[in-house]
C-alpha cells in the first residue's frame, strides 16, 4: 500500500491507482467530465486538474498515477483557478438553452458551473452551432451542447464493443457522429444518454415530457431477460416516463439494456386492457370484476367435472413475478391439474426427468468474466442477454477463449478462438467433443455413451475445442436460447453435461424467460412443484398440451402464437379448446378469438413482486404506480380465484406473505438429485438433412408483451431487421432465389412473403427468420423444415 496525502487527509491506496480513485474511496470530491469508473481515462475535460506538491503546475486526478508521499490538494487557490479556467473555456460556445434542455435539473455541467462558473464571460465571439444528427429512434442528439468528453465514444468501443460513434474535426470544431447517418444498432446505446454529463444524449421517446426533480425515483427490477437488472422508474401523475439504471455491481454495474430502457412505452399501448371482458354467444362484453370471476370459475370448474382436470391445462409467462407464478400453480394444482407450464419456447422434454428444476448459470454473473475458457452453444448472446455479452466480452479481453457452436455466425463484439457454424449438424460437433475429451483425457466412457460415440470421429475444430477445454482451470458451457428452442435440446444438454463431466467445467443456462428461474422455483412445472417437490401424479408438458386435446386452458400473461415454440400449433390447439382464461395486460385480435374470459392484469410496474435472476438471486420489489382503470395486480387476481374455486390456503394479504411462503418451501423441501443417467436413442437429428430449415430465434424486442408494444423499439434498426428473410448463397442459387428481392416462406401449409437477404453467415441448409413477430406468428417451430418460392422478381 502507499501513503499518501489528500486535502491534508492521510490515506493509504493501492499502487496503480490514480488520484481520482483514492479521492473518491476517501469520499473527497473532485469535479470531472470526461472521467468515468467503467472507462478508460482520457483526460481531455481538464476538469479534475489539481496541485501536487513540488508539481510545476496543476495535474488532471484522473491521470496521475499515486506515488509514496504525495501530497494533493483539490480545493487550493491554484487548484481551483485551474478549474476555474477549464469552465471558462468550456463555456465558450455552450448554449444558454438550459430552461428547455431535457438534462436540466440534473445536467453535470450546470452542477460545476455554478461552483466554478463565471456571471458573466468575457468572449463575444459567436458560438458555434452544430446540426442535429439521427441516430434512430432511441437517442436524440443535441451536439451543439457536446463537450467533447468522449464518453460516449469510449462506452461504445470497450463496453458495448461496437464502434459507432466517433469524432471527426479538430477544436471548435470537432463532432461526435456516425460519419455515415445511419441508426445505433447497439442493444445497449442507450447508456451513453446516461454517460453524457450535458444534454447532447438525450432519451428521444422522453424529450420535453418532463423535468427531472418532477419526477419521483422508484427502484424496481428488470423482468426482461435472466440477469435481473436492477432500474429505477421516474414517476409523474402516475406515469412511468423513463427507465434508469441503478448501481449493482455484481449484476448489472452500471448499465441496462435498450429492451429494459423503453420497454415502459408500452405501458400505455391502445392494447392495454383496462376492464374484465366475457364473450358470450360470440360477442365481446365488458363487465365488473364479480362477473367476470364468476364466469372464470364456472367454466374451469365445468371442464374439470366434465372432462376431468386431465383435461386443463395451465401456461404461465416466464416474465410473470414469482409470487403469481406460485399462485397460479398452486390454483391448477387444487384443482387436481398438473398440466402446468413455462416453458414456452421449448419442444424436446424427453429428459426433463433427470432435472430437478431448470439449471441456471451455475455460477455468479461476474464470476463469469474469470474464466478462462467459454464454450456457447446456441446462443446469440448479444440479442439474448445484451448485459451477459457485457460480461463475455470482458472475459474475452481478459484472455479468455470464447468458442461457439451455432447455426449463424452471430456479430459478436469481442475476439472469438474457435468456431463451428452448422444447423443440422449441432449434436454431431457436440458428440466429436466429446469423443476428442475422452481421448484427451485416457477416461472411460460409461454406459451408452461407448456404442453412441463408437462411429465418432472428431474434425480438427472439435480436437481443437476438446483441447481448450480440458486444459482451462475455470472453463464453462452454457446453452443458449437457441439449443432451448431445438427440436433434439435433450441431446444437446446431454452431451453438453457429458462434456463437462470429461473436461471439468461447468454446465450453465441462459434462461429464456426473465423469471424462468423464478418459475421452476414456484412450481410452474408439470413434473416438480414448488422448490423442487416431487409430484407424483406427472402433468403434461407445454408441446404434450398443446398436441392433446386439451378442454380448457388458464393463461397467465400470455400470448401463445408469439410466445409459444410453435405459434401455429399454439393457435390451434387454443381455438379448438372449450374454454381459455387469460390473466394478461394487452389483448389482440387473435386472443379475442380463442378467449373465453379476460381478466386485466398489471405488468411488473404495477405490482409488488419478486424475480429470481439466472444466479438464483431473489429480488423483491414494490409497485412504482397504481394499475390503470379497473386492472388488478395478478396474484390478487389469482387469489380470489383460489378462494372462489374453495381452494384451500388462499388466505393471503400481501404479495410480501406469498413470497416467504414459497422462500420456506424452497428452503426445506426435500429435492431429488440430478443423475444423469438419460441416453439417447441414437444421436441422429430429428432434422432431415435435405429439407431446409428454419432458425427461429427469439426477437430481441419480442420477447414479452410489453416489450412487443414499446413504439421506439419497433421502430429501431433491429426491429426492421427481424422482419427479413436471411438465407446463405449456396442455398439462394441451389432454389433458383438469385435475383428475387422477396420470398414466400411456407412452413406447416402457412405462407408469409418478406424480403429476402442473402447472408453467408447463415450455416447451409438454414433459414433465419425470427419468432416472437406478428409476420411470423402463422409458422411453425425453429429447425423445422421450411419451403421457399420467389416472389416478384
Amino acid at each position: 500500500m502507499i501513503n499518501i496525502e489528500i486535502d491534508n487527509i492521510k490515506l493509504c491506496v493501492e499502487p496503480g491507482k490514480m488520484v481520482i480513485q483514492a479521492a473518491d474511496e476517501a469520499d473527497i470530491y473532485i469535479p470531472r467530465f470526461c472521467y468515468h469508473k467503467k472507462l478508460s481515462v482520457a483526460a481531455n475535460c481538464r476538469m479534475c486538474l489539481v496541485e501536487v506538491e513540488k508539481a510545476r503546475k496543476p495535474l488532471p486526478a484522473c491521470a496521475t498515477p499515486v506515488i509514496e508521499g504525495m501530497k494533493v490538494f483539490t480545493n487550493s487557490p491554484r487548484a481551483i483557478l485551474a478549474q476555474k479556467g477549464v469552465m471558462e473555456f468550456l463555456l465558450i460556445n455552450h448554449p444558454l438553452d438550459c430552461p428547455i434542455c431535457d438534462q436540466g435539473g440534473e445536467c453535470e455541467l450546470q452542477d460545476l458551473a455554478m461552483g466554478y462558473g463565471n456571471d458573466i464571460s468575457r468572449f463575444t465571439e459567436r458560438k458555434r452551432v452544430i446540426k442535429h444528427k439521427n441516430i434512430g429512434p432511441l437517442i436524440q442528439t443535441d451536439l451543439t451542447r457536446c463537450i467533447h468528453c468522449t464518453r460516449c465514444i469510449r462506452f461504445g468501443e470497450e463496453i458495448a464493443g461496437i464502434k459507432e460513434l466517433g469524432a471527426t474535426g479538430r477544436g471548435e470544431h470537432m463532432e461526435i457522429g456516425t460519419y455515415i447517418e445511419h441508426s445505433l444498432i447497439s442493444e445497449v446505446s442507450g447508456n451513453v444518454i446516461d454517460l453524457c454529463p450535458v444534454g447532447a444524449l438525450t432519451d428521444k421517446p422522453f424529450r420535453y415530457r418532463a423535468r427531472a426533480w418532477e419526477m419521483i425515483g422508484h427502484p424496481t427490477i428488470s423482468p426482461h431477460d435472466c440477469v435481473g437488472t436492477n432500474i429505477e422508474l421516474h414517476v409523474l401523475y402516475n406515469e412511468v416516463m423513463r427507465v434508469v439504471p441503478r448501481d449493482n455491481e455484481s449484476i448489472n454495474e452500471t448499465w441496462i439494456a435498450d429492451r429494459d430502457r423503453y420497454s415502459c412505452l408500452g405501458l400505455a399501448h391502445e392494447d392495454r386492457l383496462h376492464r374484465p371482458m366475457v364473450k358470450r354467444d360470440g360477442t365481446w362484453h365488458e363487465v365488473n370484476w364479480e362477473e367476470a370471476l364468476e364466469a372464470a370459475t364456472n367454466g374451469l370448474r365445468a371442464v374439470a367435472e366434465e372432462a376431468g382436470s386431465t383435461k386443463l391445462g395451465g401456461l404461465a409467462s416466464p416474465y410473470a413475478t414469482v409470487e403469481e407464478l406460485y399462485l397460479f400453480q398452486k390454483l391448477l394444482r387444487g384443482l387436481h391439474c398438473n398440466n402446468i407450464d413455462h416453458r414456452l419456447r421449448r419442444q424436446d422434454f424427453r429428459n426433463q426427468e433427470i432435472w430437478p428444476q431448470e439449471l441456471a448459470l451455475s455460477c455468479a454473473i461476474e464470476e463469469i468474466e474469470q474464466s478462462d475458457c467459454i464454450l456457447l452453444i446456441g446462443a446469440n448472446v448479444h440479442k439474448e442477454q445484451p448485459l451477459l455479452g457485457i460480461r463475455f466480452r470482458k472475459a474475452a479481453l481478459r484472455g479468455a477463449a470464447l468458442m461457439f457452436i451455432n447455426p449463424v455466425d452471430y456479430l459478436v463484439r469481442f475476439p472469438v478462438a474457435e468456431k463451428i457454424i452448422t444447423g443440422h449438424g449441432m449434436i454431431h460437433a457436440l458428440a466429436g467433443i466429446s469423443k476428442g475429451l475422452a481421448e484427451y483425457s485416457g477416461r472411460e466412457l460409461e454406459g451408452n455413451w461407448i456404442h453412441l460415440l463408437a462411429d465418432i470421429q472428431p474434425s480438427e475444430i472439435e480436437y481443437a475445442i476438446a483441447n481448450r477445454l480440458i486444459n482451462a482451470s475455470h472453463g464453462r458451457l452454457f446453452l443458449g436460447g437457441i439449443a432451448d428452442g431445438h427440436p433434439d435440446f435433450s441431446i444437446l444438454r446431454t452431451l453438453a453435461d457429458l462434456i463437462c463431466q470429461l473436461s471439468g467445467c461447468q454446465l450453465g443456462f441462459l434462461p429464456s424467460g426473465g423469471n424462468a428461474i423464478g418459475a421452476a422455483t414456484a412450481g410452474a412445472l408439470p413434473h416438480y412443484g414448488p422448490g423442487g417437490s416431487f409430484i407424483p401424479v406427472r402433468g403434461l408438458h407445454v408441446q404434450a398440451m398443446l398436441e392433446e386435446q386439451i378442454r380448457g386452458y388458464l393463461l397467465l400473461a400470455v400470448e401463445p402464437e408469439l410466445d409459444c415454440a410453435n405459434p401455429a400449433l399454439a393457435h390451434k390447439a387454443l381455438q379448438n379448446a372449450d374454454f381459455v382464461v387469460s390473466l394478461t395486460a394487452f389483448r389482440s385480435q387473435i386472443m379475442l378469438e380463442y378467449a373465453n374470459v379476460l381478466l386485466p392484469i398489471g405488468v411488473f410496474a404495477e405490482t409488488s413482486g419478486t424475480f429470481i435472476n439466472a444466479e438464483g438471486c431473489w429480488q423483491s420489489f414494490a409497485a412504482a404506480i397504481r394499475p390503470p382503470a379497473d386492472t388488478r395486480p395478478a396474484w390478487k387476481v389469482l387469489r380470489v380465484l383460489g378462494n372462489l374455486l374453495q381452494i384451500p390456503g388462499f388466505e393471503y394479504l400481501s404479495s410480501e406473505e406469498v413470497r416467504d411462503e414459497l422462500h420456506h418451501k424452497a428452503e426445506t423441501v426435500s429435492r431429488p438429485q440430478k443423475v444423469n443417467k438419460w441416453y439417447p436413442d441414437s444421436l441422429n437429428s430429428h432434422q432431415d438433412n435435405s429439407f431446409l430449415v428454419r432458425v427461429a430465434e427469439a426477437f430481441v424486442y419480442g420477447t414479452d408483451g410489453l416489450v412487443r408494444r414499446s413504439k421506439a423499439l419497433q421502430e429501431s434498426a433491429d426491429s426492421q431487421l427481424a422482419r427479413q428473410v436471411y438465407m446463405n448463397s449456396i442455398d439462394v442459387n441451389r432454389l433458383g432465389l438469385s435475383s428475387a428481392k422477396f420470398v414466400e416462406v411456407n412452413q406447416g401449409g402457412e405462407k408469409i412473403i418478406l424480403p429476402l437477404v442473402v447472408d453467408n453467415t447463415v450455416a447451409e441448409g438454414c433459414l433465419r427468420l425470427a419468432s416472437g413477430l406478428e409476420e411470423t406468428a402463422v409458422l411453425g417451430a425453429s429447425f423445422t423444415p421450411v419451403q421457399v418460392a420467389a416472389v416478384g422478381r
